[in-house]
C-alpha cells in the first residue's frame, strides 16, 4: 500500500485534548508520564522493572487459556513463556468483543502494538517485547458489540443473554458467520467450537495475528483478580479513586477540555454468571443494584477476600487492574481512551503503580482503486477528502464553472446606494433611517437566496461531478463517520487475504499522523 500522512489537527475530526497531546502542549504534560516516542521507553523499562509482577501466575493463566486453542502459533508460545523472564515487557491494547472484530480500528489497535514491539526490539535488543490484546470480556453492554457493518449492510446477533459478554454462549454466531464470511472459515470455526464468546475471540484473533506473536488475555480470572484484592478493598471500602479522578477532571475542565469519564464512589461492579451490576453503599450496607443482594461491611470484606473474581472494575479502575498484573510499558488506544487515561494519573500515583506510556493507535483510511480513480478525476488532494461534503461541492463547482457564482461586487455597489438613501431619508425623519437599515437587511437576505439558487443551478449542470463526490464521501465517511469506525475488515480481507500483512507494513506506530492508504483492491 502507498501511504500519505496528514496531521490530526488538519482533519478537523479530533478533539483538542487529543491533538494537544500529540503536539505536546505544556499544560497537559502533568496528566501523563512520558511522551510516546521510542526514546521514552528506556526510562519506562527502568521504572517498570522495579514494579513487582506475579509473572509465574500470569504465564500459568495464559497457558491455561490457550489450552482451548487447537493450533497455537509458535511465536505466541514463545511470547507467553518469555513473560516469565524479568527482561520481557508488554505493550497492550484493549477492545470490546465485537462480533467479527467489529470496525476496522480494532485491527489498527492490534497492528500498532505488534509493530511497536518490533521497533522496540530493534532499539533495545537486550529486552523482549510482547504485544497483548486485553479482551474486554467483563463488559456487559451487549448492544455495543452485537452488530457489524459489512459493505454498507448491517448484520446483527440476535441473543437475549445478559451479564459479562465474554461469558456469553456463542449460539447463533456460527450461522451468522456462514452468511457474512462466506468461504472464509476463520469465524465459523471459532464460534462453532467455543463454549463462550471470550474463547471464540481468542481463537480467531490467534488465527489472524498469532504469527505475529500477539497474546490474547482474558482478565476475567480468579487468579489474576487475587493480585488485585488490595485495590478492590481500598476502593470499595474507602472510595479513594473517586476524589482523585474528580480533582484531575476539574483541572482538565479548567484548561477547557471535555473530560471522558466520571468516577463513582465505588468503581466496581458485582459479577457473576448472567449479572454485572454496580455496587453502591446505602445506609451502611453494600447493595447490588437491580438485585436483592446486600452485604454488611464484614460480609463485603469476606467476599473480596474469598471471591475477588466477583468484583469487576469499571472504566476508572480497569486500567489500574491491567497495569497491576502485566509488565506493561505502554497502552495503545484511540482519542477517547488517551483522554480518559489522562484523568487517571493521580490514581496510579496513589497506588504506586507506574503510569504507562500512552501510545495512540494508528488511524487510517483505505482507498481502493475504484475510489482513487474518482478522486483523481475530481482533482482532490488528501486534505480535500476531509472537507465537509456541501462545502466541497461548492469548491469543485467554482473550479469547473465558467459562470460567476457570487454577487460580492454587486453587494458593495448596493450597499453604497443604500447608505446614500439612508442618509437622505434620515435627514427627513430619523425613523426613516432605521426603516432603511431594515430594508437593507432584507436586500442582503435576498442576495443570499439568489446566490444559493445560482450555486444550486450550476451544481445541477455538473451532476456527474456531484455524484462522484457523494460516492467518495459515502465510501470514506459512511454515515458521516470515519471509515475505520464503521466498516468491517472483511470488506477488504475477503478480496485480499494479504490485507492484514499489507496493513502491518503500511502503518508506523510512532508516526503520530493520520494514514491515507491506497489499496489495490
Amino acid at each position: 500500500m502507498k501511504v500519505a500522512c496528514i496531521d490530526f489537527s488538519e482533519t478537523g475530526l479530533f478533539a483538542p485534548i487529543f491533538t494537544d497531546f500529540i503536539q505536546q502542549r505544556e499544560e497537559l504534560k502533568k496528566f501523563y508520564h512520558r511522551y510516546p516516542g521510542l526514546e521514552s521507553f528506556e526510562a519506562q523499562i527502568e521504572e517498570k522493572s522495579q514494579h513487582r509482577i506475579n509473572r509465574k501466575q500470569l504465564v500459568e493463566v495464559l497457558e491455561t487459556q490457550y489450552a482451548e486453542v487447537s493450533k497455537v502459533e509458535e511465536a505466541v508460545k514463545q511470547n507467553i513463556e518469555s513473560l516469565g523472564n524479568e527482561k520481557t515487557f508488554t505493550l497492550t491494547t484493549g477492545h470490546q468483543l465485537n462480533i467479527f472484530t467489529g470496525p476496522l480500528y480494532f485491527h489498527f489497535k492490534i497492528i500498532t502494538v505488534i509493530n511497536a514491539c518490533k521497533q522496540l526490539k530493534a532499539k533495545y535488543p537486550d529486552y523482549n517485547f510482547v504485544p497483548v490484546y486485553w479482551m474486554a470480556s467483563e463488559d456487559h453492554d451487549l448492544e455495543e458489540i452485537k452488530s457489524v457493518q459489512l459493505e454498507g449492510k448491517k448484520f446483527k446477533w440476535n441473543t437475549e443473554q445478559s451479564g459479562a459478554v465474554g461469558r456469553m454462549k456463542t449460539d447463533g454466531l456460527d450461522e451468522l458467520a456462514k452468511e457474512i464470511s462466506g468461504e472464509n472459515s476463520v469465524f465459523h470455526e471459532a464460534y462453532a467450537q467455543s463454549a463462550n464468546l471470550a474463547d471464540a475471540v481468542r481463537k480467531y484473533v490467534n488465527t489472524l495475528y498469532g504469527k505475529y506473536g500477539l497474546v490474547v488475555l482474558d482478565a476475567d480470572n480468579a487468579s489474576l483478580k487475587t493480585e488485585f484484592k488490595t485495590i478492590i478493598q481500598n476502593d470499595v471500602l474507602h472510595n479513594s479513586a473517586n476524589k482523585l479522578v474528580e480533582n484531575c477532571s476539574t483541572s482538565l475542565d479548567e484548561l477547557g477540555y471535555k473530560t471522558q469519564t466520571y468516577p463513582r464512589e465505588i468503581n466496581f461492579f458485582y459479577l457473576v454468571d448472567g449479572l454485572r451490576e454496580r455496587i453502591v453503599k446505602e445506609e451502611g450496607e453494600y447493595k447490588i443494584l437491580n438485585t436483592e443482594l446486600t452485604f454488611t461491611e464484614a460480609e463485603i470484606k469476606s467476599e473480596i477476600e474469598n471471591h475477588p473474581e466477583r468484583f469487576s472494575p469499571n472504566v476508572v479502575l480497569r486500567p489500574v487492574y491491567q497495569e497491576a498484573i502485566l509488565p506493561n510499558l505502554a497502552y495503545t488506544g484511540g482519542p477517547a481512551e488517551v483522554a480518559y487515561w489522562m484523568q487517571l494519573k493521580s490514581v496510579f500515583d496513589s497506588f504506586q503503580i507506574p503510569f504507562p506510556i500512552l501510545l495512540p493507535r494508528n488511524f487510517g483510511m483505505i482507498i481502493p482503486n475504484r475510489i482513487r480513480h474518482k478522486i483523481k478525476k475530481l482533482k482532490l488532494n488528501e486534505l480535500d477528502l476531509f472537507t465537509e461534503r456541501e462545502l466541497l461541492k461548492k469548491q469543485i463547482t467554482k473550479k469547473i464553472t465558467a459562470q460567476k457564482l457570487n454577487l460580492n461586487e454587486e453587494r458593495l455597489e448596493l450597499k453604497e446606494i443604500l447608505e446614500k438613501i439612508k442618509d437622505i431619508a434620515g435627514d427627513v425623519d430619523v425613523s426613516l433611517a432605521q426603516m432603511t437599515e431594515a430594508e437593507t437587511e432584507k436586500v442582503s437576505n435576498s442576495l443570499d437566496k439568489i446566490e444559493k439558487k445560482m450555486m444550486a443551478a450550476e451544481k445541477r449542470k455538473h451532476s456527474d461531478k456531484m455524484r462522484q463526490i457523494d460516492e467518495v464521501k459515502d465510501y470514506l465517511f459512511p454515515s458521516n463517520g470515519l471509515q475505520e469506525r464503521k466498516e468491517n475488515f472483511l470488506s477488504f480481507y475477503k478480496a485480499d487475504e494479504k490485507f492484514i500483512k499489507k496493513l502491518t507494513k503500511a502503518f508506523d506506530p510512532f508516526n503520530l499522523q493520520f494514514h491515507i492508504m491506497r489499496w489495490d483492491g
